[in-house]
Formats: structure tokens, C-alpha cells, sequence
């Protein structure tokens, strides 16, 4: 879309006899191109999980694609956006890397609003998160592990990161504590 803009500008800024009314046809197809590139970037749909359900999103939302809510299975969350982090924890003796998609990215393909996260482990550990972490915050729902996918003895299959040695304000006991493991639920109040 940036392209489309920055040719739109250059041709209405140019010293050629463009008329404005051909400016003017210009301008509206920039305009209904760069809409439809929106519209791809943020569905309103969600696809249906062609295999297992690992991660379930409920409350509120709006954009759903199970009965509970928006269901997501691995090659979904897969095929999001990945961030990568490294960072000590208190589980772990050295850094680990963690991999996957941001927090709220996944929020966002639920159509997730609130001002709380109830996320709830496999074993019904659950934790509050506030809103405003994903949305400030990289938080990452790791998928990965060193490069490779968790098990549920090692955490898995899904864990919720904070970027602990990127933001030393955050390496406290209140964000650990946010830090759910085998994450199976996530529900938005």
C-alpha cells in the first residue's frame, strides 16, 4: 500500500498535464487497493482446525470458528507471524530460546477484547493476565523450545513468555507468575 501511495504522490506532484480529474481516478484506486490489502491483513474469519485443538480462545471475542469460541490447532498458530527470544527464566539453568507467535497476535485473529486474560493450563493452573501485557508487551506463546516443539513433560505444548532480559522490569515474581505452561485456554474478560 506504501508503494501505491508514494506512486500516487509522485504523479500528483510531478510536472506533467495529469488532470485533476485523472488524479482524481488515481487517488480512488489507491484507495480501493490499499483497502482490499486491509482487508486480507485483518480477517474476519477464522479457519477451522484441520487437526488437533491445542489452544482454545473464548469470552470475548468475536471472530470464532468453534462452539466454544476460536479454536486454533499447531499449523494454525504455525503459520502466524513468529518472534524468537531469548531469555533466563526461573524454570531453566541457562537462556533458552522460545518461539512463536506474539500474544496478541493471536488475540487479534480471535477478534479478543477485555481487560483480563484468564489463561488455563492443561492440569487447570490458571493466571490473570491484563489486557494491556499483549498489547504493550512481546509476549510470546512459545510453540518452540530451543528450536524444538514441547512436549507437555517439558512445558508444552504451548507457554507463555515474557521477554525477561529484554525488559529487566519485568523479571519479577508477579510476571513469572503470568508465565502459563502447557497452555490449553485462553478466556478473555
Amino acid at each position: 500500500m506504501r508503494a501505491l501511495v508514494q506512486a500516487f504522490e509522485a504523479s500528483s506532484s510531478s510536472e506533467s498535464d495529469m488532470s485533476f480529474g485523472r488524479r482524481l481516478v488515481l487517488a480512488g484506486g489507491v484507495l480501493a487497493a490499499g483497502g482490499a490489502c486491509l482487508g486480507t491483513a485483518i480477517s474476519s474469519t477464522l479457519a477451522r482446525p484441520s487437526g488437533p485443538v491445542i489452544l482454545t480462545v473464548r469470552g470475548k471475542v468475536s471472530i470464532t470458528n468453534g462452539s466454544a469460541g476460536a479454536d486454533f490447532d499447531m499449523p494454525m498458530l504455525e503459520r502466524m507471524p513468529q518472534r524468537r527470544i531469548v531469555t533466563k527464566t526461573p524454570w531453566y539453568e541457562s537462556a533458552k530460546s522460545f518461539t512463536g507467535p506474539l500474544l496478541r497476535d493471536v488475540l487479534a485473529a480471535s477478534g479478543a477484547k477485555g481487560t483480563t486474560i484468564r489463561a488455563i493450563a492443561l492440569n487447570d493452573y490458571k493466571v490473570e493476565i491484563p489486557f494491556d501485557d499483549a498489547q504493550k508487551i512481546d509476549v510470546v506463546m512459545a510453540r518452540l523450545l530451543d528450536d524444538r516443539p514441547m512436549s507437555v513433560r517439558e512445558k508444552g505444548p504451548l507457554f507463555i513468555i515474557y521477554p525477561f532480559d529484554d525488559l529487566p522490569e519485568v523479571r519479577s515474581a508477579v510476571y513469572f507468575a503470568r508465565c502459563a505452561w502447557q497452555l490449553r485456554t485462553l478466556e478473555l474478560v
